[in-house]
């Protein structure tokens, strides 16, 4: 007997209430935006700028221990990191302590680096610093612009491939799906104050690919029954083909969030922020492929132009069984 996370066949009707869905959406968007405007976001060190500590010791790094001693010092966001080399001898382990910029400060004072010196240098009398770095606040502004250039470059690129793929149509719902999911990742941060870094930037990247994924199965299946069904409302053939891949999106959100879930328990705190924005983003990626780009699909209509032979015959995991 095969385990199935939803029934073989299904006929839900996902557009009864299609205004409430886009009007959910939207409010989600708006209270995101105020969120954003009112608090801002918590920037790592990768965009606010901080000191690089660069440690070597006799012996074994544990970074967790580590944290922990630097941790009371009230210093803000505190990354460690154990730096490994080939050519590096047995009896020298190397740590990077990376603090976040302190409020009126651009670089790190000497008190600073003596207060985290002496705090590692408690727990393991081997440690030594090596070296002191700084990064100002006008590099971490430099990286905000190109990530927030990287996004932008990347849901550009989508518009153009699912125009070019499928019709205009398609491609201005694929996007309005895409832009939902990264402003609502983005809204949830600065909502809870989650420390926003580089990591993040490349969850939101991740999370584009994986709602463009499921919308172009959903709308593969859509062009398919649009020329297979050339009678039907745009409303009935959107319902099916989203009951068709039903099966398939539910599959692989399940499966996927397993993997993440276990990851933010068990991954620790370097990795938890990235985890985080990836088990939101695939709830909400795998709902906007339905409720937001589909929405807007069946708003703007499809130009339904029999006059050409259907190539295609959709994607060969639309159909999959869960």
């Amino acid at each position: 007997m095969r385990l199935r996370l939803v029934p073989q066949e299904t006929n839900l009707d996902f557009f009864g209430r299609w205004k409430l869905w886009l009007g959910i959406s939207a409010v989600l968007v708006v209270v995101a935006f105020g969120s954003f405007l009112l608090q801002g976001l918590n920037f790592g060190i990768d965009f606010r700028g901080g000191t690089t500590i660069r440690t070597v010791a006799e012996d074994p790094i544990d970074i967790g221990v580590y944290r922990d001693a630097v941790t009371p010092l009230g210093l803000g966001d505190v990354s460690i990191t154990e730096v490994f080399d080939p050519q590096f001898a047995a009896n020298e382990n190397v740590a990077m302590v990376n603090i976040q910029a302190q409020e009126g400060q651009e670089a790190a004072t000497g008190d600073m680096v003596i207060a985290v010196t002496e705090a590692l240098v408690a727990i393991d009398p081997t440690l030594r610093v090596q070296a002191v770095e700084s990064v100002g606040p006008s590099v971490s502004g430099e990286l905000i612009w190109t990530a927030a250039l990287a996004i932008v470059l990347a849901i550009g690129a989508v518009l153009i491939y699912i125009w070019l793929r499928f019709e205009w149509q398609f491609a201005l719902g694929a996007v309005a799906a895409l832009v939902h999911d990264v402003i609502l990742t983005i809204g949830i941060f600065s909502e809870l104050q989650i420390r926003f870094d580089l990591a993040i930037i490349a969850a939101l990247l991740t999370i584009v690919g994986y709602s463009l994924n499921d919308t172009v199965v959903v709308f593969d299946r859509v062009r398919e029954n649009l020329r297979k069904y050339k009678k039907k409302d745009l409303k009935e053939v959107l319902n099916l083909s989203i009951n068709e891949t039903l099966s398939r999106t539910v599959m692989t959100s399940v499966t996927t969030l397993l993997a993440l879930i276990s990851l933010y328990v068990l991954g620790g705190d370097v990795i938890r922020g990235f985890v985080f924005a990836m088990i939101w983003g695939v709830i909400i990626g795998t709902y906007s492929s339905v409720f937001v780009a589909s929405t807007v699909l069946l708003f703007l209509g499809v130009k339904r132009d029999w006059s050409k032979p259907d190539n295609t015959s959709g994607n060969q995991f639309a159909n999959v069984d869960a």
